[in-house]
């Protein structure tokens, strides 16, 4: 589950983790508001106004302004908020901006220059290790930067057994370059912000820029965080900040309905029971010259209602030409779910698209003969390279 920047910001304050600080706003009016306390509280007429989307690069797209006083910030705040923002994340649609943040001016003139890095931490999968990524090339995408200079980044990977060592915040600040009171800094919040990514069972914690600041603080200008969703039942305050707003309406629907949804990029639906079995689906696909449109697991109740929600889900994206039904019938038998898809397939009327059905397992043989008896437009296969060569045939007509 992806996070607000503003929502990041607010656990890392849980942590003791410094932050640009900032006030959320909705309309001009709490915009306004927003801009009043944080200049009083600074005492300084600059503010940030920067976009709440999920989506990273939005300064590029002009989700991110600096507003120099009271009529600057109504301009700017006016355009931003509506605005349809496109940042190289979001695609060409973009995103719509519901919320804005209006935030301190963090680059103040002081004794020493300022100076951005990047931070993340995440799971190295590879090791099963999480691991704190970081580089003095701060505000910059990092693939950007790991493509022009590798040399740049480095990695501190932690022991699961021990977490973070002292030692190794040390490491970072001393890579970083930093010392005196930043280097102190940056060692406490090197440490404070694993703690805050073990403890909420996050996936990602990225922080671009880190700022060291004129007077050698380090804060947290920005925080993308993503918690991972098969965690969230132990933090059900976190899952509360949930925005579905942000998030695919078709992915929304489907997650209602309890079912596993990933939209693609694709020509060809897929219906299936079982993860695994859905991954080997879309290789299929791939193999037989289709691109998947999505990933969807119906899990083992691959009932009439199920698989009609499945269906309408799936036809919902323009791009399909075909829809295949991959079943292993284990715990459930194939026969009930043939007669679940002949009855969707009713309920739903006329299916512009064909539909191939591969069902396996206990009762497979019933199965493949209701489908065939059904007088439907959906063909029937038991073998997987059977309904491989039906897609292929399928889609170049």
């Amino acid at each position: 589950m992806n996070l607000h920047e503003y929502q990041g910001k607010e656990i890392l304050k849980k942590f003791g983790v410094s932050v640009q600080e900032g006030v959320v706003a909705e309309n001009i009016e709490e915009a306004i508001k927003g801009y009043e306390e944080i200049t009083k509280k600074y005492n300084s007429p600059i503010a940030v106004i920067k976009a709440q989307i999920h989506a990273g690069g939005r300064g590029k797209g002009g989700g991110v302004k600096v507003a120099k006083n009271l009529e600057d910030l109504k301009e700017k705040a006016s355009a931003i908020l509506g605005m349809q923002l496109v940042t190289p994340q979001t695609g060409p649609k973009g995103k719509k901006v519901h919320k804005i943040l209006i935030a301190q001016d963090v680059y103040y003139p002081g004794p020493q220059p300022t100076k951005e890095f990047y931070m993340s931490v995440l799971l190295d999968r590879s090791k099963g290790r999480n691991v704190i990524m970081y580089s003095t090339e701060g505000g910059m995408e990092i693939e950007e930067v790991a493509e022009k200079t590798p040399h740049l980044i480095w990695k501190e990977t932690i022991d699961p057994k021990v977490g973070i060592q002292p030692f190794q915040a040390r490491k970072i600040a001393f890579n970083l370059g930093l010392s005196g009171n930043a280097f102190k800094e940056m060692v406490n919040f090197v440490i404070k912000l694993y703690k805050a990514y073990e403890t909420i069972d996050a996936s990602l914690f990225e922080i671009n820029p880190l700022l060291k600041t004129s007077d050698d603080k380090v804060i947290a200008v920005d925080a993308k965080v993503v918690l991972d969703d098969n965690a969230l039942f132990r933090h059900p305050d976190l899952a509360e900040m949930r925005d579905i707003k942000e998030e695919d309406p078709t992915e929304v629907e489907a997650k209602a309905a309890g079912l596993n949804y990933v939209k693609l990029d694709g020509n060809v639906g897929c219906m299936v029971n079982g993860a695994g079995l859905a991954m080997a689906t879309m290789d299929i696909i791939k193999l037989s010259g289709g691109e998947p449109a999505n990933f969807l697991d119906v899990g083992g109740t691959a009932n009439a209602e199920r698989v009609e929600k499945a269906f309408r889900i799936i036809l919902k994206d323009p791009n399909v030409k075909a829809i295949l039904v991959n079943i292993f019938g284990g715990i459930v038998r194939c026969d009930r779910v043939a007669q679940g898809i002949v009855d969707a397939y009713k309920n739903l009327g006329n299916i512009p698209v064909p539909i191939i059905v591969r069902l396996q397992g206990t009762n497979a043989e019933q199965a493949k003969k209701l489908i065939d008896e059904s007088g439907l437009k959906v063909y029937s296969a038991i073998e997987l390279q059977e309904a491989a060569d039906l897609v292929k045939k399928l889609i170049k007509q």
